[in-house]
């Protein structure tokens, strides 16, 4: 899952209208994989948009708090869930549902947890508020089996930092999708900024 794009964008939907053409404009430009988080009231049914009209793209939830969430997700049509922190609670609900996760993390012994549940892919969420594509160099050498996608304040300039680490498969991306570009149904301006982040692979 960490390898399907350099850049993952990070999507939040205030209006389902905006789900189908946005998740366009993201494969036209390269990026045939989103990240739709649940933090509004529109997102599961975006997702369910964008699974019945957009099938080629890989299609997430994010913002996953709850077991309730996770299942509410993937019967939405979520591929892949990503939580922003995980509880061991958490991460059996995720478990439990059958597809891809990346269970969010932010120190050592929250990545020792979900390396001992047998899970080696994860988020590393806030990235530039902890420690950024530094402090992922210094858990590559103890933790070489970890392996993250960096989410949290990171744009087009830093992603190539983190890109470059071992220990990094993708980066999230916000940028990708401007809230004002999303709302003004700019696609072209998206699509661009897609291709842009999807020639950092």
């Amino acid at each position: 899952m960490l390898d399907l794009v350099p850049v993952l964008p990070v999507v939040v939907v205030e209006d389902v209208a905006t789900a189908v053409p946005l998740a366009r404009a993201l494969v036209a430009g390269g990026l045939p994989a989103i990240e739709l988080t649940l933090r509004t009231p529109a997102a599961l049914d975006a997702i369910r948009a964008i699974a019945a009209e957009v099938p080629e793209i890989a299609l997430g939830a994010g913002t996953v708090t709850s077991a309730a969430q996770a299942a509410a997700a993937v019967e939405a049509g979520a591929a892949f869930l990503v939580s922003p922190g995980c509880t061991p609670g958490l991460l059996a609900a995720l478990q439990a549902t059958g597809v891809p996760f990346l269970p969010g993390t932010s120190t050592v012994s929250e990545v020792m947890t979900v390396l001992e549940a047998g899970v080696t892919s994860m988020k590393f969420f806030p990235a530039e508020a902890s420690g950024g594509a530094p402090y992922l160099r210094s858990v590559a050498d103890p933790l070489p089996q970890a392996r993250f996608c960096p989410t949290g304040g990171i744009r087009v300039a830093s992603a190539p930092a983190y890109l470059a680490l071992p220990n990094v498969g993708c980066v999230g991306g916000t940028w990708i999708t401007p809230a004002d570009a999303v709302a003004a149904g700019d696609w072209e301006r998206i699509g661009k900024l897609a291709a842009e982040a999807a020639a950092l692979g």
